[in-house]
């Protein structure tokens, strides 16, 4: 098959097109029907769309290229799926309530989506790109591409396998108030992110090596290290805007204002990694510094009751009323 050649040789605006026009549709539906449950469908499904179309448009199925397509593929299928059988039980996401009725609020949030599915899709899409093709590929056998594969197999394994551990404990009636503490969920906090972050890193650890190991040079050398941005992308949503920001001190803020079983779920937090995993008998004991540092629980995730608490800060301020009446 001839090798595609549209708007540019690295597809990046081909690519971004059809993410703007893929979103949009999506988009018009959930904001019309104010319907939710296509939202997360849309970007893990726009993955895969753009993989089969760049691996297509090629017209060099290198066994490269098929790899790294076909696991941003699997992952971002199984995401999809799993998020959109989660939604469907669930009924509606609360993350957009305070959109759904809010044109531009939630265009707003599509937009948000456009950008992730098209930087984290960059690593595929350059490589499958008719300026890296051009060039002669290393073997699929370097050192990198074997790394890579073992990475994403870890990484996909934890991912689906803690969504799946915390679906079937959440949805068991006995363990309505317990601490979701079994499986992977005894090692760290946020399984899943963990996995996918190093999923994301091993598909450009894979794709990069026809750089790495010199067989494609000039500026394309420099688009193929340059797709690490998608890896970069990801990590910082989970751990600064989308992921950890949002369930960590709220969560625990929750649990401890609504008396929430928050002294199980505060010796929870104490003996248990926030992302990298780790034996809770070892973490446990670490020093703070080395769990603010090593470990990423930055300060940001900690939840204080003194400091973060409604009901401490009323308790205060009740007793404080207290005290100037009886003077």
């Amino acid at each position: 098959m001839a090798t595609v050649h549209v708007l540019d040789d690295y597809y990046l605006a081909i690519t971004l097109l059809i993410t703007i026009a893929y979103q949009l549709f999506f988009f018009s539906i959930a904001f019309s029907l104010k319907f939710d449950k296509l939202t997360d469908f849309a970007g893990g499904t726009n993955f895969v769309v753009l993989a089969i179309i760049t691996l297509a448009f090629s017209g060099h199925h290198d066994a490269r290229q098929i790899v790294v397509s076909l696991f941003i593929m699997v992952w971002g299928a199984r995401l999809s799926a799993f998020l959109l059988f989660r939604i469907i039980k669930t009924g509606k996401d609360d993350r957009f309530d305070d959109k759904r009725d809010n044109f531009f609020k939630f265009l707003g949030f599509w937009i948000f989506q456009m950008i992730w599915v098209w930087t984290v899709s960059l690593p595929v899409t350059v490589l499958n790109s008719p300026n890296i093709t051009q060039y002669p590929q290393p073997p699929f056998n370097t050192g990198r591409d074997i790394a890579g594969v073992i990475l994403f197999a870890i990484g996909f394994v934890m991912e689906s396998v803690s969504d799946i551990q915390k679906y079937r404990f959440k949805t068991q009636q006995s363990n309505k108030g317990a601490v979701c503490d079994v499986g992977f969920f005894s090692w760290t906090r946020h399984p899943n992110y963990f996995g996918e972050i190093i999923m994301q890193f091993s598909i450009f650890m894979i794709a990069v090596s026809p750089a790495a190991y010199g067989y494609v040079k000039g500026q394309a050398y420099n688009a193929l290290y340059g797709t690490i941005v998608g890896a970069f992308l990801l990590t910082i949503l989970l751990l600064f805007v989308s992921g950890l920001t949002l369930q960590e001190r709220p969560g625990a803020k929750k649990r401890y204002e609504s008396g929430n079983n928050w002294e199980g779920y505060s010796r929870w937090l104490h003996r248990t990694s926030i992302l990298i995993p780790f034996p809770p008998q070892l973490y446990a004991p670490l020093p703070t510094i080395i769990k603010r540092t090593v470990f990423l629980e930055f300060p940001i995730y900690v939840f204080d009751p003194a400091k973060h608490s409604d009901a401490s800060r009323d308790s205060l301020q009740a007793e404080e009323g207290r005290r100037d009446g009886g003077q």
